[in-house]
């Protein structure tokens, strides 16, 4: 690990706004942020530009920030020190984790922000909107809880819609290039470092808002499966 890495690492561990590993933490936010707020969450946050932006916004709500890299982590935590944003926090975890750290719809909304397509069909199951993450979401938000995804992966865009549509969940909006339309809410203007990366070199951001709004049967993933593997036969270049 680099010189710099192991600063960071050290550096976050004093920090007030950064818990690692966290213990006894469900039901208990309250006590870390001072009030009930409602809390949203920034998963694979990287430097929390999401968990940041938001806080900004809005001062009457909690957000939190979650990666597993530490060296992230330290930008979003320090910058929102330096502005003084109590209601900015991060975790550092893996994020199948988080039914460790939060009780039953403690969270009211997930922003997954730029996350790892998972490109491969091989590893469809870690990528951040497969139904295996989407039941440990619903663990700590309910049936009422809001997902948004903003990507530059056409191919973790199609994906999330097939499985909206599979398992019937509420689909609230979707755009395959957000940028375009005539008004960019304030949330969606926020830009992450992935982001201005365009590491998928798509030139355009896509991004959807679902609601967990239904039970998400394991029998279905065998379906899901199938369905992605036909897409990915019909995409392929032939002969």
């Amino acid at each position: 690990m680099g010189h710099k890495k192991l600063i960071r690492f050290e550096a976050i561990r004093q920090f007030g706004n950064v818990l690692e590993y966290p213990k006894d933490m469900p039901g208990n936010w309250p006590g870390f942020f001072g009030n009930h707020n409602p809390i949203t969450l920034e998963l694979a946050c990287g430097k929390g530009e999401y968990a940041v932006g938001l806080g900004r916004m809005y001062p009457d709500r909690n957000f939190l920030g979650m990666d597993l890299k530490g060296n992230r982590i330290w930008r979003g935590a320090k910058t929102a020190l330096d502005e003084g944003l109590k209601n900015v926090g991060f975790v550092r975890s893996h994020i199948d984790k988080i039914t460790d750290y939060f009780a039953p719809g403690e969270v009211a909304e997930i922003w997954i922000t730029f996350p790892d397509p998972q490109l491969r069909l091989s590893r469809a199951k870690k990528r951040l909107t497969h139904p295996r993450f989407l039941r440990l979401y619903q663990q700590v938000m309910g049936t009422n809880g809001l997902v948004h995804l903003k990507t530059d992966s056409p191919d973790l865009y199609r994906f999330t819609l097939t499985v909206i549509q599979l398992f019937k969940l509420e689909l609230l909006d979707h755009s395959d290039d957000v940028y375009k339309r005539a008004v960019v809410a304030p949330e969606l203007q926020i830009k992450t470092y992935y982001e201005s990366l365009d590491i998928a070199q798509s030139s355009r951001i896509h991004y959807i808002c679902f609601r967990l709004n239904q039970a998400l049967p394991v029998e279905q993933d065998e379906m899901l499966k199938q369905l992605i593997s036909e897409q990915a036969a019909e995409q392929s270049p032939t002969e």
